[in-house]
């Protein structure tokens, strides 16, 4: 299946049914009296996030959707009938956007979260609905109300406990398949991750939800390589692991070319919690390891993780770390949550 993770689509809710003028015409009644019936309210469009997508790609063939429009009245005072509604399913994480792209209409962030994008009009009055006490023979009713049309824009932000950014070539693909049922294409030339990939963590009776993002290189902001535009796929992660290729000459360059392109972007991903760790170590003599260490300790200001994807050493240390960070964040969601929850009273 493709990765889509941005698109562009047309709704327009349905137009309100027309309200009618009828009498009331039976024998033996002279005076019947009006029995226009309303006209039907027209169709919504709502966005709802669902289980088991992580893309857009639906939306990469179908891109007009109409809601129907309400039915008209009709005579006996009977109401014409609701306009079907269209229910767009989207991944959770989908932000709706304006057609401009920047204004921010709704975020689904969690499965089974409504939105309404677009309003169906209302049905329109039947002459019976004006009938008074001085004008007992209204002879008009009233049109429906035109639906709701607009261009809008789907951007998918994948929800992921810890995300992996990098140089190209970093190793982030190597742990993710090494920690996750996940299966990345790995290979020994840079931009072998082109899509933004998921996948569980599970150690003990705890788990969490690793992404992995294409790398970074210096000018990303500017559209070079890749361009950044998938870092939005870990603005949501409370964690971020950056993993330094161990087998470059200057790990702490490489290190702030990533931090360079982290803030350029901004979204908040400076400021998120941040593990460092020297990959690849399993390359490197006992010297290399130790001097490269330490020129990485420098230009990050912590002491940074020794990591070796394909022999596990250090898996394990950074994947505790992972979890002890990612843990803090949900207790403190979960208790902020509780705070802002009303109490309960009978």
């Amino acid at each position: 299946m493709k990765f889509l993770d941005e698109c562009k689509i047309y709704i327009r809710s349905g137009d309100g049914g027309n309200g009618i003028v009828a009498f009331r015409r039976e024998k033996f009644i002279e005076f019947g009296g009006p029995n226009g019936g309303d006209g039907g309210k027209g169709g919504d469009v709502w966005a709802e996030g669902v289980d088991g997508l992580n893309t857009l790609i639906d939306y990469r063939y179908q891109v007009h959707f109409k809601a129907k429009g309400g039915q008209h009245g009709m005579g006996s005072n009977m109401a014409g009938a609701k306009g079907a509604d269209v229910l767009l399913k989207v991944p959770a994480g989908t932000e709706i956007l304006d057609e401009d792209g920047e204004t921010l209409i709704a975020d689904i962030a969690a499965v089974g979260q409504r939105v309404l994008l677009a309003k169906g009009g209302n049905g329109g009055f039947g002459n019976a609905h004006f009938k008074t006490a001085t004008n007992r023979a209204p002879r008009h009713a009233n049109p429906g109300q035109e639906g709701i049309e607009r261009w809008v824009r789907l951007r998918l932000k994948l929800i992921a406990d810890a995300g992996l950014v990098g140089l190209p070539n970093a190793g982030k693909s190597t742990f993710l398949a090494t920690t996750t049922a996940a299966k990345p294409k790995i290979a020994d030339y840079p931009f072998t991750t082109l899509h933004p990939g998921l996948g569980v963590v599970r150690t003990g009776a705890r788990e969490f939800v690793l992404a992995d993002i294409p790398g970074l290189i210096e000018g990303a902001h500017e559209g070079a390589g890749l361009g950044d535009r998938f870092l939005g796929h870990v603005e949501r992660c409370r964690v971020l692991l950056h993993l330094v290729d161990g087998t470059a000459e200057d790990p702490g360059s490489s290190y702030r070319i990533v931090r360079g392109e982290l803030d350029a972007y901004g979204a908040d991903l400076p400021g998120k919690p941040e593990i460092v760790a020297l990959s690849k170590a399993d390359a490197l003599d006992e010297d290399t390891r130790a001097e490269r260490l330490a020129g990485l300790a420098r230009a990050c200001g912590q002491a940074p993780l020794l990591l070796s994807s394909a022999s596990g050493l250090g898996v394990d240390v950074a994947l505790n770390r992972l979890l002890d960070v990612v843990g803090t964040a949900r207790r403190e969601a979960e208790a902020e949550a509780a705070e802002t929850e009303p109490a309960w009273r009978p």
